[in-house]
């Protein structure tokens, strides 16, 4: 078969080359945004009178057939056609003729393609966000829930100090609060037009950029050409964007895998998404979970990828760079799906909040809260106050209770300066509110958080 830049060529490609050298597989994924180019580039073509009127309207009507016989399942992708630009054109001059032939005048497929995956990547960054608005507005409603849920708040995976769940909660928001806003500001900062740029240099034709960004709904034109056809910063940035959400949701993941564990028990994940075991018929697994976590280095693995393709390129366009959209198309599915199923397993999760209760008398939590009354009441530096407190949890551990339960009696033999108003400040709850700094999980605080969160929220939806 034929190639359309095959003129200069003596022979036909061999099989094997068009087996390695098409991308039409892969890339076909994105036939919408190619035949939505397609028909603003005639458009601006008509409008500059490089086409008639007749001829741009015929190409727009041919594209838009096009575009109904791939969504009817009529369309033949054939490998020869090497990528969906050529196998869109090819047919759209099957159906309109001769004209069919003057859709690519002034552009080239290296501004082609630049135009089409930048429209993919754009478009998934508005889907991802409002996959993550979802995510937060479920953990949102759990954490209102829960703002006096007591829970041991850890370091080192040890006990440390009692917080709030919904605190807890809070801190992945914020977390997602923060992707929501990379994908935002990498939306407005790479929403500009590739198409006009042609091949590397630009085009002689009299193209009219800013009309054809117009009928796209670009902020305006990429500012320099042989930048423009080179440039993956887009794609590179939509990769790192993923990587990062995929983090965060792999430390909650790992989080609730801790939490469903019979050692904790502080969640249990409904029937609908767990899964069972082959041979234990007892098993309650948080797969889940457990595959977010692990989806978290296919992700990092398609950054890597991309990073290392682009690191040597010379300008302009290099064919290395058709290696540029299978990971980014791989970890957009990869994202799309991990965030719809942990938003629907965090919705239906049970929170069991006695088993969390319990599990902040382990591990003298109010600690910290005796060696700051040292200081505040007792005048005692901190320093000095830390061992006295040092030498009360051994004395808990002695006798076999926490250190909120020692008695004013059993605190007062530690040492004699403690007051009896010492035992206002040891129970957990009171722990737990005396951390009201600003950002603490004291309940007056995390409602503040919450209500943070709900404006944000509302705002960007306005």
């Amino acid at each position: 078969m034929s190639k359309m830049w095959s003129g200069r060529f003596k022979q036909g490609a061999a099989k094997l080359l068009d087996e390695f050298n098409a991308s039409l597989p892969f890339d076909k994924l994105l036939y919408k945004e190619d035949i939505e180019g397609s028909m603003a580039h005639a458009t601006m073509l008509g409008a500059q009178g490089i086409l008639t009127q007749e001829e741009a309207r015929i190409l727009c009507e041919g594209l838009a057939k096009v575009r109904e016989e791939i969504e009817a399942g009529e369309f033949e992708f054939v490998i020869e056609d090497e990528d969906i630009h050529m196998a869109v054109e090819k047919r759209l001059t099957e159906l309109v003729g001769d004209v069919g032939g003057k859709l690519h005048t002034a552009r080239s497929r290296n501004d082609q393609v630049a135009l089409d995956f930048r429209l993919y990547v754009l478009r998934s960054n508005r889907a991802l966000i409002g996959h993550l608005d979802a995510l937060i507005q479920t953990l949102l409603a759990i954490a209102k829930e829960h703002t006096q849920t007591l829970m041991p708040g850890m370091t080192h995976l040890q006990h440390a100090q009692p917080i709030n769940f919904g605190f807890h909660l809070l801190a992945y928001m914020y977390m997602f609060k923060r992707d929501i806003e990379r994908f935002e500001e990498s939306y407005k900062r790479n929403n500009l037009l590739p198409l006009g740029c042609a091949a590397l240099a630009g085009t002689p034709h009299l193209v009219d950029r800013q009309l054809t960004a117009k009928l796209l709904g670009f902020e305006g034109v990429t500012p320099n050409c042989l930048d423009t056809v080179s440039d993956r910063d887009f794609a590179l940035e939509i990769l790192f964007n993923i990587a990062t959400m995929m983090m965060h949701i792999s430390r909650l993941s790992e989080e609730l895998i801790l939490w469903s564990s019979s050692e904790f028990r502080f969640v249990t994940f409904s029937d609908e998404y767990s899964t069972g075991s082959s041979i234990m018929p007892q098993k309650k697994n948080p797969d889940v979970p457990e595959l977010l976590r692990g989806k978290s280095g296919r992700v990092y693995g398609n950054l890597m990828g991309l990073l290392t393709v682009l690191k040597g390129l010379p300008l302009a366009y290099n064919k290395d760079m058709q290696e540029d959209k299978e990971g980014v198309f791989d970890s957009v599915q990869t994202a799309t799906i991990s965030l719809q199923i942990l938003t629907a397993a965090m919705a239906t999760l049970t929170i069991n909040t006695d088993k969390m209760l319990s599990a902040c008398k382990v591990g003298h939590l109010s600690a910290t809260d005796l060696a700051d009354y040292l200081v505040r009441s007792c005048n005692i530096p901190f320093r000095e106050a830390h061992h006295i407190t040092g030498r009360a949890v051994a004395r808990a551990e002695e006798i076999g209770c926490d250190v909120s339960e020692l008695s004013f009696k059993e605190l007062v033999s530690i040492d004699g300066r403690i007051k009896e108003d010492v035992l206002g400040c040891l129970p957990l709850e009171a722990s737990m509110n005396a951390r009201s700094s600003e950002g603490g999980t004291a309940t007056k605080r995390t409602l503040e958080q919450l209500s943070h969160m709900e404006t944000w929220l509302k705002e960007r939806e306005a």
